[in-house]
């Protein structure tokens, strides 16, 4: 039995309906992906499963007795609530029980004087609703989430109210979760715990992301919201995209035979009387129909236009850091930190949220001056920022207003570009450019910001947290863009497939002040960093040397000392050494150029799995490689 099904649901918000005879059900265990262009109505379906709106034809039929929780887009906004109370609101009624138990307690720590009456009241109450099983609940998802009960949403930054906002849609163990952009803000660490969490979920999951690993992982099937009808796809992102493809193809050779006929058809009745002859009454009657088609078709959304004005070649050196500290209170974010930024650099920041990644840049930029060393800039500099928190857009002015700035044309790449035309280029239609930006979604938004952001010439482009909200089609142009960006590019992200497709380098945030660069993006320094480990603990375990019984209780062959003597058998391993090692990192090598081209995911999965398995074999080959042969010329020298 399905969780929940639609049956030709339509629902509209202006001109064009969002949803137009829509039906689709989910089944229990099914990870839905649903993709779609920002404004498409992805939001508005979600708000439509939990009864939050109402469609305007058509019928929504739920399973008796069905939980649904969402995580909805937007943060949470009220400043003064604790995270305790913000996550125990999962729970209805008997979360507002638990946090006024929570704030009872508290009071009686602090010796309130009616405070233990008032605990004990709250007890009984929760006693009768069976609240104490709920309060470990709320207890397990705070410490999951390593959530600080007691601290207020205005004290935290967007990726920790995003933990919050997730806990909260989580803590009432829904049969259906409805997860709007759950990446958003959210820190690769935790996404990758969300990933584990709802793959081991045994309700239903929809879900709407622009995060591609995350949807490779998850997803069970697609579904698409395309001009306002819905569409499954089976399989992965990779097939979705050869799927949509012909799809497209197919429907534009339709539509060309169909233009055609009503072109005949056209010709036809404009010939004069014999048109209006009764035996062609019927002729005319189809070329009515046909024209009411035509008016009715709704053409596939153009894809957005983003150009970048490079502006003047900045000096060779873009900015350098001397041995830089930087801290909050005792709380070290950078210690240390020598760095040279050269003119085409594509540096990624990775690291949990707080950790100091926005600090760094703002360092960087010379917007903030460093507790110690030294900060030089470079010549020349035109820097385009944006702003993960879009605090340069006005959410009263209209879409125009926050481009054209009282001006009606705009300069890019030299060319003088009216602002509507140039607003038409990142998908806002006439219409929309007078909408307030407050009514836009997170996605147009996104857009907006990134038409504000490319109006100006810029040599050093800086994003921190450009992915969110974009659509999937969106996110893949700009990935394109910045790729062929002649200029410098320092990007902070969660986005593993995006830092892979767009940096050559990483700045990882390791901890304790801790900043250390990597070559390549996301994957390489995750296969850096478990190479590593496995380096130390395969040092570690052979420093320790631990005894092996054997089944007589007696020390076997690994407690018997090695001989002192180096044998030849050691001497040729270890000559042979350095040519295994080459052997298996130049396979490494080949492998990574594999994954990183674009063709690779557009290939079969159980060929990508094959790789990908490798991948993972060689990192552990190459660990033990590297402590043999540490080993053996540990040995030599002794």
């Amino acid at each position: 039995m399905p969780l929940l099904s639609f049956d030709r649901v339509a629902i509209a918000y202006g001109r064009e309906p969002l949803l137009e005879n829509a039906s689709f059900q989910i089944e229990p265990g099914e990870r839905v992906c649903l993709i779609g262009r920002n404004g498409a109505g992805k939001s508005t379906l979600l708000k439509l499963v939990d009864g939050e709106a109402t469609p305007d034809a058509g019928e929504i039929w739920r399973q008796p007795g069905l939980r649904i929780a969402r995580l909805a887009q937007d943060l949470p906004e009220n400043a003064g609530t604790t995270v305790y109370d913000a996550v125990a609101e999962g729970l209805a009624e008997v979360g507002r029980l638990l946090a006024a138990y929570h704030h009872a307690a508290l009071d009686v720590a602090n010796g309130v004087g009616d405070a233990m009456q008032r605990m004990e009241d709250l007890q009984h109450a929760l006693e009768a609703r069976g609240g104490w099983s709920l309060s470990q609940r709320v207890d397990h998802i705070l410490a999951r989430l390593e959530l600080p009960a007691d601290a207020t949403l205005g004290a935290l930054s967007g990726g920790w109210k995003r933990r919050v906002a997730l806990a909260r849609a989580l803590v009432c163990e829904p049969d259906l979760l409805l997860l709007d952009e759950p990446t958003n803000h959210l820190d690769i660490e935790v996404i990758q715990w969300l990933e584990e969490q709802l793959q081991e979920f045994r309700g239903g999951v929809l879900f709407v992301t622009h995060d591609r690993a995350l949807l490779t992982r998850l997803a069970t099937r697609i579904v698409e919201l395309d001009r306002g009808a819905f569409t499954s796809w089976p399989g992965d992102y990779s097939r979705f995209l050869e799927q949509k493809a012909a799809a497209l193809e197919e429907e534009e050779r339709h539509h060309a035979l169909f233009d055609k006929k009503l072109a005949q058809e056209e010709v036809w009745i404009r010939k004069g009387i014999k048109a209006r002859r009764t035996r062609d009454e019927g002729r005319v009657r189809a070329l009515l129909r046909l024209r009411e088609e035509r008016a009715a078709r709704r053409e596939v959304e153009g894809t957005a236009r983003i150009a970048l004005d490079a502006g003047e070649t900045s000096g060779k050196l873009v900015a350098e850091l001397q041995k830089i500290s930087f801290g909050w209170g005792e709380q070290p974010l950078v210690r240390d930190l020598s760095l040279r930024v050269m003119r085409g650099d594509r540096i990624g920041l990775i690291g949990p949220n707080g950790v100091g990644k926005t600090t760094l840049l703002r360092i960087l930029l010379g917007q903030l001056a460093p507790a110690s060393g030294n900060v030089r800039l470079g010549t020349k500099l035109e820097i385009a920022y944006f702003d993960q928190l879009r605090d340069v857009l006005e959410l009263e002015k209209s879409v125009l207003e926050n481009i054209a700035e009282g001006r009606e044309y705009t300069e890019i790449n030299g060319q003088r570009r009216h602002v509507l035309g140039y607003l038409q280029d990142f998908l806002f239609s006439p219409e929309r450019v007078r909408s307030p930006v407050k009514a836009l979604s997170g996605g147009e938004r996104n857009r907006l910001l990134l038409a504000r952001l490319f109006a100006q010439p810029a040599n050093l482009i800086v994003m921190d947290e450009p992915t969110n909200d974009l659509d999937l089609e969106t996110l893949e142009l700009l990935e394109e863009l910045l790729m062929d960006f002649p200029g410098t590019l320092l990007v902070a992200s969660h986005d593993r497939a995006f830092l892979d497709n767009v940096v050559t380098s990483t700045l990882v945030f390791e901890g304790e002040g801790r900043v250390q660069e990597y070559v390549g993006g996301y994957s390489d320094w995750h296969r850096q960093a478990q190479r590593a480990a496995a380096v130390a603990k395969a040092a570690q375990n052979t420093a320790r040397a631990p005894e092996k019984m054997n089944a007589g209780g007696e020390a076997g062959d690994a407690a018997k000392p090695r001989p002192n003597k180096f044998s030849y058998k050691e001497e040729r391993e270890l000559a042979d050494a350095p040519a295994k090692i080459e052997a298996l990192e130049r396979e490494q090598e080949e492998l990574n150029d594999r994954v990183s081209a674009p063709a690779f995911y557009r290939s079969d999965p159980s060929a990508q799995k094959r790789v990908q398995a490798r991948l993972t074999a060689i990192a552990t080959e190459l660990a033990e490689a590297y402590a043999r042969w540490e080993e053996l010329e540990g040995r030599r020298g002794a």
